[in-house]
């Protein structure tokens, strides 16, 4: 038996209940269909492009930046693009991801290593699972597919979204995710860009908590 098992067995046992309670699931699954939803902000109330547009403009504002591209196909030639503008190392890494790890990154002369980053990763690269239209801010999940130290190690973050997954509000975000039913990530990471303080005489200062750029790139 893990320690995780051990632990969740002893609160079992001190609720009297097991692991197989229907009514005690039924309670839960009535308390997050019946919940009652926040006020919605009006501003993320739009039409898809009006909250891709929404989106780029927050985000922008943040000093982290967004670029289009046609296909799924086209990620590994616009981050090239996106280092080389910035003088970095065409060298990136990602997790176990579905959606980026067939991509052709050869091709695009990118040297790509999997798994989660260390303090010595200079470019990461995640998927967003949405983005939230109202506050400009990405949604990740983490998981071996997108490890979380990717998030915050880099100095540089480039995260992959689908224009069809850019949502009005939070709320939309964990109706998302809640669809995924039992598959409920360890963690849930809000980013609306690079890491900023303004600590030091109310001077903003970019990655003193986590990557100082971050990049987004939309695919249609």
């Amino acid at each position: 038996m893990s320690a995780r098992e051990a632990i969740l067995g002893r609160i079992k046992q001190s609720l009297n209940v097991s692991g197989d309670d229907a009514g005690r699931k039924h309670t839960v699954k009535s308390r997050l269909e019946t919940h009652p939803r926040h006020t919605i902000p009006e501003r993320g109330q739009l039409d898809l492009e009006g909250r891709i547009g929404l989106l780029a403009e927050i985000l922008e504002g943040q000093s982290a930046s967004i670029a289009p591209v046609a296909k799924i196909a086209d990620v590994p030639e616009e981050i090239l693009r996106y280092l080389r503008g910035h003088g970095l190392a065409p060298a990136l890494r990602i997790g176990e991801n579905p959606v980026l790890r067939p991509l052709d990154w050869e091709r695009a002369k990118l040297e790509v290593a999997a798994g989660a980053a260390d303090t010595h990763t200079l470019t990461g690269c995640s998927t967003a699972f949405c983005a939230i239209a109202e506050s400009g801010t990405l949604m990740l999940l983490s998981g071996p597919q997108n490890p979380a130290t990717l998030n915050y190690l880099p100095d540089n973050h480039i995260v992959v979204l689908k224009r069809e997954d850019v949502l009005a509000s939070y709320e939309e975000g964990w109706d998302k995710m809640r669809a995924r039913g039992a598959d409920i990530p360890r963690n849930v990471n809000y980013i609306s860009g690079p890491s900023r303080t303004a600590d030091i005489e109310q001077t903003i200062f970019l990655g003193a908590h986590g990557p100082r750029r971050l990049h987004v790139v939309m695919v249609k």
